[in-house]
């Protein structure tokens, strides 16, 4: 244990090194890649929590990426544009507000969650996988036929949202802000995990008869971890979009879906960190090899095929293992 939390420290030493020597040798791409890699690796926590510890394989969680990046567009639009979201006695507006847009991004990702959560859960094996699927299509589908915000052409946003006291437009300042939610959201994952809600919800994925017959409501557990999962990624979904000031359906993609959960198997499944380095190194591969080649997914395949096959704690499973060995 104590070796994996080094791991784990060392990770994060190395996502502020990179950012912080490239504003050094004025590198502004790089710091956007490192933002990126943050940004993914937040969704891949939020995924990790319903996969790892529920073992609820879902390729449905790019719709609340989706529903937490629209949850940003929509807001972030009607402020640039002075216009209602609705006119009601209790006129509701748009704002620019960071604080404001994740508060609304996890609340409506989460209520979404709930709702294919409630309906999937009833489920499981490959019927839940297709479930999740389906629901992912079906937001991917409506937002394409949705032209009151760009329809399939997307929606920009034109100035970045704002953050009390930051420059956001600052890619090293919107890169702090975006870690600082990702240690925070690690830490609340991390305690929740050793809470006895994680541990029983560890034990139902172990195995669920056991779980039903000492009397915990499995359906219920899996439905609150859920919840939580796609609130996590909703946020990720509204960094991202504020990210690149664009939202697109693609964000509702099941490419995006079978992206975040690459994250999770190459850093490795239930463990914290895990998301973190597939996400980065994912980054990574894709800035290198993509230079190299439009086709650079055969050679993570490969890699993917090889953690699968040699590595099945994943990366970081794989260094703690040998840190043990050298220790013992």
């Amino acid at each position: 244990m104590f070796q994996e939390r080094t791991l784990d420290i060392f990770v994060l030493l190395i996502l502020v090194i990179v950012p912080a020597s490239a504003v050094v040798t004025d590198e502004p791409f790089t710091i956007t890649l490192a933002t990126r890699a943050v940004i993914f690796a937040l969704a891949g926590v939020g995924l990790n929590l319903a996969l790892g510890q529920g073992g609820l394989v879902s390729f449905g969680h790019a719709a609340f990426f989706g529903v937490g990046g629209y949850a940003m567009g929509i807001l972030a639009s009607h402020a640039q544009n002075y216009t209602p979201i609705m006119e009601t006695p209790f006129l509701i507006e748009g704002t620019n507000s960071m604080p404001v847009i994740w508060l609304v991004a996890i609340v409506s990702s989460g209520l979404v969650a709930l709702l294919v959560g409630a309906l999937s859960l009833r489920t499981s094996g490959v019927y839940f996988i297709m479930v999740t699927l389906a629901f992912g299509q079906m937001f991917y589908y409506f937002t394409i036929s949705w032209p009151a915000y760009g329809g399939e052409d997307g929606l920009s946003i034109y100035v970045r949202n704002q953050f009390p006291g930051l420059n956001t437009l600052d890619p090293i300042q919107f890169f702090g802000i975006c870690f600082a939610l990702l240690c925070i959201v690690l830490f609340l994952v991390d305690r929740l995990n050793k809470s006895p809600f994680g541990l029983a919800l560890n034990g139902a994925h172990q195995n669920e008869e056991r779980a039903l017959t000492v009397g915990i409501n499995v359906y219920r557990l899996r439905l609150v971890a859920f919840v939580i999962s796609g609130a996590i990624t909703g946020l990720a979904g509204a960094l991202f979009a504020d990210l690149n000031r664009f939202v697109s359906p693609t964000m509702f993609s099941w490419q995006i879906s079978g992206e975040i959960m690459i994250f999770i198997i190459l850093g490795g499944v239930a463990r914290l960190f895990g998301p973190v380095v597939g996400a980065a190194l994912f980054i990574l591969l894709e800035h290198v090899l993509g230079g190299l080649s439009d086709y650079w997914f055969i050679y993570l395949g490969v890699i993917l095929l090889a953690v699968v096959l040699f590595a099945k704690g994943g990366i970081i499973g794989k260094l703690a293992k040998r840190e043990a060995g050298h220790g013992q």
